[in-house]
């Protein structure tokens, strides 16, 4: 059971969820008609050329045709699942590399709003990264958070690495994020775009990633970190876009949990500084 304060990351984010399914089945149907399309048109042109050749074709965007029903029902099955099915991590590449941009392009197409089709991609990315996630060391974990969630009266350089320069004045959550990855053993930074950001994990080498961003950064670095799986979190902006974000800290604790293997378990540095509280 999980306690008051634990998220279950698998529930979390169900619109969205049930957005990308919508157009998941959607662009499968369009795609479907148009390779239907792409064979009745040239058919009669194929028996000038060998009267086999109708035949052969049909075969193959037959063949077309199922790979994409198949494909499209096997990401449908792991989104509604959660569950890792087989070729996860392949079926994630597919949707960061192809799907997602004509995902847009439907979405413009029935008015969905291209910020939503991001939700909701960014939702399906992360039951994907979920359902093939391993456990890692702490050393292989990043937490990638933008400049913007630290607080603008704020004058100290925390970015690219120097988040331990925080003066833990209580002003914005990075107080609260430094004090969770010093518990967690992992490491931490601050990234003021996307060029500082693919740095840091060029340098850092993780092999999972907990990212904090809006929509666009968020979809963005999904697709330039693959394929390190990317655990993706939207920021929230009570003071609107890229200024004194905010981030739900239980969800980027639950996200360190799952991916560090502790379950219901405190991890060790816990234990240990609770047993001195305790012993004093």
């Amino acid at each position: 059971m999980l306690s008051e304060n634990r998220v279950d990351l698998k529930k979390s984010g169900r619109g969205e969820k049930m957005t990308f399914i919508f157009l998941l089945l959607l662009t499968s149907f369009l795609l479907v008609i148009l390779s239907v399309v792409l064979w009745w048109v040239p058919y009669v042109g194929f028996t000038y050329i060998h009267p086999n050749l109708p035949l052969i074709m049909a075969i193959v965007f037959f063949a077309l045709v199922m790979f994409l029903i198949g494909g499209g029902l096997t990401l449908v099955l792991t989104i509604i699942r959660g569950k890792n099915l087989f070729f996860n991590r392949r079926i994630r590449g597919v949707v960061i590399r192809f799907l997602f941009p004509l995902l847009v392009l439907v979405g413009k197409l029935v008015g969905i709003g291209k910020d939503r089709v991001r939700r909701s991609f960014i939702a399906a990315n992360n039951l994907l990264v979920l359902g093939e996630a391993k456990r890692v060391y702490p050393e292989k974990l990043l937490i990638l958070l933008p400049q913007c969630i630290q607080s603008h009266e704020c004058d100290v350089r925390i970015t690219g690495g120097k988040v331990e320069n925080c003066k833990e004045c209580g002003r914005c959550k990075i107080k609260n994020l430094k004090t969770m990855s010093q518990k967690y053993g992992v490491s931490i930074s601050v990234a003021t775009g996307g060029t500082l950001a693919r740095k840091i994990v060029v340098d850092m080498k993780p092999e999972i990633i907990i990212a904090v961003a809006c929509e666009r950064d968020l979809t963005s670095g999904i697709q330039d970190t693959y394929p390190i799986p990317v655990f993706g979190i939207l920021n929230r902006r009570p003071n609107g876009p890229c200024f004194d974000t905010d981030v739900s800290l239980n969800i980027v604790e639950e996200g360190m949990r799952v991916f560090l293997g502790y379950g219901d378990r405190e991890p060790e540095r816990s234990r240990t500084e609770r047993s001195q509280q305790e012993g004093r």
